[in-house]
Formats: structure tokens, sequence, C-alpha cells
């Protein structure tokens, strides 16, 4: 690393005679500046550490390295443009000092080794440095650096005495891998702020989405089902009126407004679900399915079959809600047999819930195993029964609880087979 010279005599108040202060000009040698200097410090100052309180992470560091090393002081020192600021400061009372003359402030020159000072007195670098000729008379200096995974280095963990002094290997060893410690702590803060950073930005999103679904339940339902009014007062009220090239524009009029609005509808659940708070809860599958297929609409040709599903689970109760909710919907919409058959099956394999979803409707060919999984995507003409947010919204709350919805071997006219895992917390027999 390479270093721009630096090196100044600079005037310091020594002592005061007669009330008048007395200044003597001592040859201090002035620290080298990094070539990195700037981006050393950006670094620093991305850390949001500087002039923040105590912390007992730090505090309990530069205790175990002042009774390693058998010192009275021990610091966390930060160098920054201009001074050097104690996060932790053990034996000492001040909380910084200028960076000129800083001890820290020539350790940081050579990070990869500690900068030992056993005795100022016979160094010319610190022989006159005011923080050796007066308090807190330091004798003897030893500072690990503090280098980030970038390679900055940000300051040492540094232990001081007020009289000559040497290391033995043992305690230069301990005094590095306190330093790691130290640097730890400083990716562990950074982590933090960036996760904090992360929340604040998913927070803001939430709140967006919120705000769109509501401009998107007012803004476009309604007129949409202005529409659906004036064609059901039309079809009520001029229905001898109509002819029938024009009932069938209305209709295909209507049909369209029906697709928009449950596109819409859609849309608002699937935003809805997606960041949904996941709550677990304990239940019993049979119940949940039940209390499913009992607010459906039409269910008068359907016929549920529940097969292994009497064990009790502790697992989002919302998600097995969505899931079925979601199948049992499109099953009834799709179906094209004179009864709708639905057959539910569940085990339990390596503490995870498997479901095993079966219908007798079209069926799905296999080709399109992955594209009826994502938003928007459907396999039919636009209409009312054919959003493609139904299984995207399956896939998204089950997502989010590390769980997957599969399309099994399924052969067009014999029904689907839908394939559902998601872990559970615990499990008990019914």
């Amino acid at each position: 690393m390479a270093f721009r010279e630096a090196r100044l005599t600079t005037p310091y108040t020594v002592g005061v005679s007669n009330n008048k202060k007395i200044k003597s000009i001592r040859a201090v040698i002035k620290p080298d500046i990094p070539d990195n200097e700037n981006e050393r410090i950006k670094a620093l100052q991305n850390l949001n550490l500087l002039d923040t309180l105590e912390e007992d992470a730090y505090d309990q560091l530069t205790l175990i390295a002042s009774q390693i090393c058998d010192v009275p002081i021990a610091l966390v020192s930060l160098i920054d443009s201009s001074r050097q600021w104690f996060k932790s400061h053990h034996g000492l009372d001040v909380r910084e000092t200028p960076k000129d003359i800083a001890f820290c402030a020539h350790a940081i020159n050579k990070p990869e080794e500690i900068l030992i000072v056993e005795d100022a007195a016979k160094d010319e670098r610190f022989h006159d440095n005011p923080l050796s000729t007066k308090a807190p008379n330091v004798k003897f200096y030893a500072g690990a650096p503090l280098n980030t995974s970038e390679g900055f280095c940000l300051g040492t963990l540094c232990v001081i005495d007020n009289k000559p002094k040497k290391l033995s290997k043992t305690q230069q060893t301990s005094l590095t891998a306190l330093a790691n410690q130290v640097v730890a702590q400083f990716e562990l803060r950074r982590k933090n702020l960036i996760l904090i950073e992360k929340i604040k930005i998913i927070e803001q999103l939430n709140h967006d989405i919120d705000a769109f679904s509501y401009r998107l339940s007012h803004d476009m339902q309604t007129p949409i089902r202005g529409i659906l009014s004036i064609i059901e007062f039309l079809k009520k009220e001029d229905a001898d009126e109509i002819s029938i090239s024009l009932g069938e524009k209305i209709d295909q009029i209507e049909d369209r407004a029906k697709y928009g609005l449950a596109l819409v509808q859609g849309t608002i659940d699937y935003a809805r679900v997606s960041k949904a708070n996941l709550v677990f809860s304990e239940f019993k599958l049979e119940d949940t399915a039940k209390f499913v297929f009992a607010n459906l609409a039409n269910t008068d040709n359907v016929k549920l079959e529940l097969m292994n599903c009497k064990q009790i689970v502790i697992t989002s109760k919302h998600v097995i809600q969505v899931v079925f909710q979601n199948l049992m919907t499109n099953s009834l919409k799709f179906n094209d047999k004179d009864t709708c058959i639905i057959s539910i099956s569940s085990k339990i394999e390596n503490n995870r819930l498997v479901i095993d979803y079966k219908d007798n409707g079209p069926g799905i060919s296999m080709k399109y195993a992955n594209k009826i999984f994502e938003i928007f995507e459907t396999l039919n003409a636009k209409s009312e029964n054919s959003t493609g947010i139904g299984l995207a919204t399956i896939k998204a709350v089950l997502n989010k609880l590390s769980g997957h919805i599969r399309l099994m071997h399924s052969e067009v006219a014999k029904g689907v087979h839908f394939n559902i895992d998601l872990p559970l917390e615990i499990q008990k027999k019914g």
C-alpha cells in the first residue's frame, strides 16, 4: 500500500505560566495518509458507527484485551478524516482525540501487522507526542488493525500502558483475534443495516400494493359494475326490441366485462395473499376441506371425496384454505361432466404435509406444467372463468411457507392431479 507523505510540525499547548498559555513548536510527526483514504472514510461512514453510544459487545472485547495484555487501557479506535474516535474506551474517559497525534492513525498505515511501541520516549514518532508527554501518558502502545472484508483499515483495537512494556507472542495473537471479533461486529452491523433498508423497501412496497389495491378496487370495479348494470337493464327492459345480432354483441360485452371484473378481483386477492402474514394454528385437514367446500357456490352436482385427512396438523390454516379454495373453484369452473368429483388425500412425510388433489374434469396437458402457475397465464380464451390468477396465487402463498405445488401426470379429458407439500410445525394423530 502506498501513502502520501504528510510529515509536518504542529504547535500544541504544553503548559500554563502566569495565566498565560505557553506554546512550543514540537516536531510531532503526523501520520501518513493512505492512497485509498476517501474510500476508507466512506466505508467507515457507511457503518454509521461514529458518535454512537457505547455497546456491550465492544466493551466486553476491550475488557478482555486489557486483561490479556495486562494493561489499564484498551480502546476500539476508529480513524476518520480529522480525529480518532473511540467506540469503546476501557480505562479512559475521553471519547476522541485529534487525528494528527493519534497512534492509531499511524497503525492503519500497515494493516497487515500490529503496530507495537514498547517505549514511546524512545520512538521518534511519539517521544514528544502530547499523548505521551501529558495524560494519559502513553508509554506503551499496541494496535491491531481493524480490516474490513473489502480491505479497508478503519482503526485499531489497541492496548495502552503508562510504562514501557513488551507483549508476548501469545498476547499479540490474542489481540489480533480480538480485533477480528471487533470486525465481525462491524460486519454484523453492516448486514443489519442492509436488512433494515430492505425491510423499509418491502414496507414501502406493501404500502404501494395496498394503495394500488384500493385504487384498483374503486377506480376499476365501479365502472365495470356500471357496465354490467346497464347490460342487465337492457336485457330486462328492452329485451323485445333487441335483435338477435345485437343481443349477441351485448352478450359479448357482458362476457368481457365479467372477465375484467374477475381479473381485478383476482389481482387484488393475489396481492393480498402474497403479502399476508402467516399464522400457525392447530386444525384438522378434513374440517378445513369441508369448510371450504361448503362455502363454494353451486355444489349440487359436485362430490367431495376425502381420504386420510383426519390427522390434526399445525401449520398455516390460511395457506391450506387458499389452496383448497382456488383448486376447488377451478374444478367447478372447468367441469365438463354431469357430476364433478373432487378427491383429496394426504400423508405425512419427513415432517411435511403432502396433499394429492384430483378431479375428473378436462385435465391439463403436461407440456403446460410450468406455464399454468405464472400469473395471468391461461390455457383458455379469456373469459370470467379463466383469468390465470388462481394457480399463481396458490404458488405465491405456498412459496411464503417454503411449500410447493406440482402438476403430476395428467391426461387430457381424465382430470387434473396436483401434488402439494408444505412444512409442518407439529403433527398429531386424529
